[in-house]
């Protein structure tokens, strides 16, 4: 009449609820994507008739970063190079030596690369590109 399954508790296959949680912890780390080492992480917005770009990049001077649109693609590298030692100093790790971050972004053809202006900000770059006259939202009067 009855089935009875004897289930050990220290078996992780059978254990349901582990298989919940993990199921529901790996489906959230794919939904999150983390960029890749050298991949620079960015925000795209429209907004006010024009396209803004922000692209976070903490320790880097605006000497070290370089901004250009070409064919329709912003393209976003940032680089430093390693600073100077001294003998005075005797590091236990050093880490912060050379980085390099970039990033290339298709643009909607919808913009005016001509107009684009840049600023780096307590460590957040924007770049803001003006849509073109043609494809920003105007009112239309009913007559």
């Amino acid at each position: 009449m009855f089935d009875i399954t004897l289930r050990n508790p220290f078996d992780p296959v059978g254990d349901l609820m582990g298989t919940l949680t993990s199921d529901l912890f790996f489906t959230r780390m794919a939904a999150c994507p983390v960029p890749e080492d050298g991949t620079l992480a960015v925000d795209v917005a429209e907004g006010d008739g024009e396209v803004i770009v922000r692209a976070s990049l903490p320790g880097f001077k605006k000497e070290d970063i370089d901004v250009q649109i070409h064919n329709g693609v912003l393209s976003i590298k940032a680089e430093r190079s390693e600073e100077e030692e001294t003998e005075v100093e005797h590091f236990y790790r050093k880490e912060r030596r050379v980085g390099s971050l970039s990033r290339r972004i298709a643009l909607p053809d919808v913009v005016s690369g001509a107009d684009a202006h840049a600023e780096v900000r307590d460590g957040v770059l924007t770049v803001r590109i003006p849509q073109a006259e043609a494809a920003r939202s105007r009112q239309i009067h009913v007559n």
